[in-house]
């Protein structure tokens, strides 16, 4: 039991960690990495994702620099069933703004992207049985592991505001699709990758593609390796991203992160703290009579003539807690 306990735990932690099941006993947040993992929060469940930013961009051969800090809203929502999710991603940039002959601000929502999440496939939902009688069975190689969980994410982008970190022409609306697989090794290591298709019906589309490594640790810590790769006619680069989180409590988590880029047309670094907050007083979970179950408790228990032949409330099983 200490080795299964181990095991939910860690694998619920942090950074694009989820628990096979939808909902999780402890909070299953995207950040502070960039990737989206398969698994929503689970049915009725309301969960928010913030954080503060500093950011540091040169451009030697554009000679200008800027420095400013930013914003990062996200907000999560389980409905009609537990792989659904509608989610709201947001963020908002101010930073100084210095070039030849330029010393100004700029400021605005850098982006406003509203979307939904379906879980296609979850290899997990029909889980092997422990053998109570071998540890080394329970923990021993699977291939089942390299089937990854895969869903798919269909959203638009809105331009609400003057934007002066988009191209000029950008439209007010554009789609953003993305392919998402999420792969469990072992009771610590998960592997998360985002293939993303942004910004199409404009001037210049983007194709992206995200990774994401995280490692946990123990019952409070985990960290993450990410890369971030993007491309289009207007802008292409590759980022990474290394942080680490810690449970606070079961519905809150904390984080931090850095980022910096590849190239220095122009170079970037980022870095981020962040919090999670997980609202799940509203998630049902849904019960069923368990028959011939007989509770050792009972022999001790002495039921009274009335009551005899009823059944008790306790014996009872969860269901349904699994898309």
């Amino acid at each position: 039991m200490r080795y299964l306990k181990r095991f939910f735990v860690i694998g619920f932690l942090l950074i694009s960690v989820s628990q096979y099941a939808q909902y999780t006993d402890l909070i299953n947040s995207n950040r502070p990495g960039k990737s989206m993992s398969a698994f929503s929060v689970g049915k009725t469940v309301i969960q928010a994702e913030g954080g503060v930013y500093g950011v540091r961009e040169k451009h030697d051969l554009a000679r200008y620099e800027a420095n400013g800090f930013g914003t990062e809203i996200d907000v999560r929502y389980g409905a009609f069933f537990d792989q659904f999710e509608f989610n709201l991603n947001t963020q908002y940039q101010y930073d100084w703004y210095q070039a030849p002959l330029v010393d100004d601000t700029r400021g605005g929502l850098k982006q406003f992207t509203i979307g939904v999440k379906y879980l296609v496939y979850d290899p997990f939902i029909k889980e092997d049985k422990p053998n109570l009688y071998s540890w080394k069975a329970n923990h021993k190689f699977s291939w089942k592991q390299f089937i990854p969980a895969v869903a798919v994410y269909g959203g638009l982008n809105l331009k609400i505001g003057p934007n002066p970190f988009t191209f000029e022409g950008d439209k007010a609306i554009s789609p953003k699709v993305m392919v998402i697989t999420q792969h469990h090794f072992g009771t610590k290591w998960v592997w998360v990758n985002n293939i993303i298709a942004d910004k199409y019906m404009t001037k210049y589309p983007t194709l992206g593609w995200i990774t994401t490594m995280t490692r946990g640790f123990n019952m409070r810590w985990s960290a993450f390796l990410e890369m971030q790769a993007y491309k289009s006619d207007y802008y292409a680069d590759n980022v990474f991203r290394l942080g680490a989180a810690y449970l606070v409590r079961e519905n809150i988590q904390l984080d931090a992160s850095l980022s910096k880029n590849v190239k220095d047309t122009p170079s970037l670094l980022s870095g981020n703290v962040g919090l999670s907050w997980r609202f799940d007083s509203n998630y049902e979970t849904n019960y069923k009579r368990v028959k011939n179950q007989k509770d050792p408790k009972d022999k001790k228990d002495k039921k009274s003539k009335k009551d005899k032949g009823k059944k008790r409330k306790d014996e009872v099983e969860l269901e349904n807690t699994k898309p």
